[in-house]
């Protein structure tokens, strides 16, 4: 199923840029351009994403101690 019908790109390919590490719409728009033009996908693009679907976000979620660090830094 096409996710972005400006640039064809399927719900799969976004699937797989995010297992390959995209974890929000901006990051997918780099990897496939999709959401870049009308923006009409954007909000499939985040429901694809889920909340949980970022190893990075679920440290944040963690409060990983190297994330403190840099909490603390600032």
């Amino acid at each position: 199923m096409y996710v972005c019908s400006c640039f064809g790109v399927t719900e799969a390919q976004v699937k797989q840029h995010a297992e390959d590490g995209a974890c929000t719409p901006r990051q997918i728009a780099s990897a496939c351009k999709a959401g870049t033009d009308c923006g009409g996908c954007v909000r499939r693009i985040q429901a694809l994403l889920g909340r949980g679907a970022c190893p990075r976000r679920e440290l944040i979620d963690r409060h990983a101690p190297a994330l403190d660090r840099l909490d603390d830094a600032a």
